[in-house]
């Protein structure tokens, strides 16, 4: 090769190789439960904004209540809300199991 050109398969053998370098530091019980905690979070307001959407004015505990309100009869806010049971049942699961026997 003449000077000024370069190799393009020698700047991914330099990532590869760093990327081999540096080590990956292992998942902590900390870290997996702040990970499922905040998509519990993301999944409650998605929830709410859809049951907001289906029956204005409706608060948190209100939807904890979801058979009080016809309105929250509708397929997709009761998929969002067995993805948030779902997320939820994980998050008890992963506490439980850090406490031990």
């Amino acid at each position: 090769m003449s000077t000024g050109e370069s190799n393009p398969n020698e700047h991914e053998n330099e990532s590869e190789n760093s990327d081999a370098q540096t080590p990956q530091r292992a998942p902590t019980w900390d870290g997996f439960e702040a990970m499922v905690a905040s998509m519990e979070e993301l999944q409650i307001r998605k929830v709410f904004e859809l049951a907001r959407r289906l029956k204005p004015g409706l608060t948190l505990e209100d939807m904890r209540n979801p058979h009080d309100f016809p309105e929250l009869n509708d397929t997709d806010w009761h998929y969002e809300d067995g993805i948030l049971t779902g997320i939820q049942s994980v998050l008890s699961a992963l506490r439980a199991q850090r406490r031990g026997p």
